[in-house]
């Protein structure tokens, strides 16, 4: 079984409070939800004057939390917010309700400038114990795309430099792969001991696996979980924690 999942539709339309409590009857014990803050907040208000929309989502997310359901709920930041906004960024992690985690994804270059504005960020997400999410799209885009779906993909896709920096207890990574799942590998085996050693040293993270087709994203995340149990030596019972799974049909190439 999966024991996590990146809520996105939460991203595009925040439901109403109805959902939360079935997702939380439905769901299995340990289960927990990813919520990606609503695009009317990250992106068309850019955090300012959005306190409406904020304590919609804060309801929503209160009813997973009290059910046990919740994971860290995180902020993806368009590519247009960048460090001359950090105030805002810093006024509105403070408004997060404390007894929630939040993870924060930037996408501005200037973030990741190696100096002030990178440890700017990262001290401002320490301060606050909030994460600091961790994309790579370095998968997509190792050759051209093998189908339409992949083309599209990697004209969405941003390449923001790739960090391992954790700045509060459960670091997340996002990983965005391809659909011929095996062309991952080798970032995979790059991210496994990584993972594995936020583990052994007390952490919980959270790995995302994407593929710019969906139907291959439960088999890249096996693949993944599959890959940590065999360079771990992971007991009997937690290699078998995700069952088999059928074979996704295989997308039509254009190259």
């Amino acid at each position: 079984m999966f024991n996590t999942v990146e809520g996105n539709s939460t991203f595009y339309g925040l439901p109403a409070i109805d959902v939360a409590k079935r997702w939380a009857d439905e769901s299995a014990e340990g289960f927990q939800f990813a919520l990606k803050v609503p695009r009317l907040i990250s992106h068309d208000a850019q955090l300012v004057g959005c306190e409406r929309d904020l304590d919609a989502l804060i309801q929503f997310a209160a009813v997973l939390h009290e059910s046990g359901r919740l994971g860290p709920s995180f902020l993806q930041l368009p590519p247009t917010f960048g460090p001359d906004s950090a105030t805002v960024l810093e006024s509105f992690l403070d408004r997060l309700p404390g007894e929630m985690q939040w993870a924060v994804e930037v996408r501005h270059h200037d973030w990741f400038d190696q100096g002030k504005h990178e440890e700017h960020l990262n001290q401002m997400l320490r301060s606050r114990g909030s994460d600091k999410v961790l994309f790579d799209s370095r998968p997509l885009y190792q050759s051209p795309p093998d189908d339409e779906i992949e083309a599209v993909s990697q004209t969405r896709k941003p390449k923001t430099p790739v960090r391992q920096t954790v700045t509060a207890t459960r670091p997340m990574l996002r990983l965005v792969g391809r659909n011929r799942i095996e062309l991952v590998d080798r970032f995979i085996n790059q991210w496994v001991p990584i993972v594995e050693s936020w583990v052994q040293n007390g952490l919980e993270p959270f790995v995302f696996l994407h593929a710019p087709d969906d139907t291959f994203a439960p088999a890249l995340a096996k693949r993944f979980w599959t890959r940590y149990c065999d360079q771990t030596d992971a007991p009997a019972d937690q290699r078998s924690a995700i069952p088999e799974l059928p074979k996704p049909p295989r997308q039509m190439g254009l190259f």
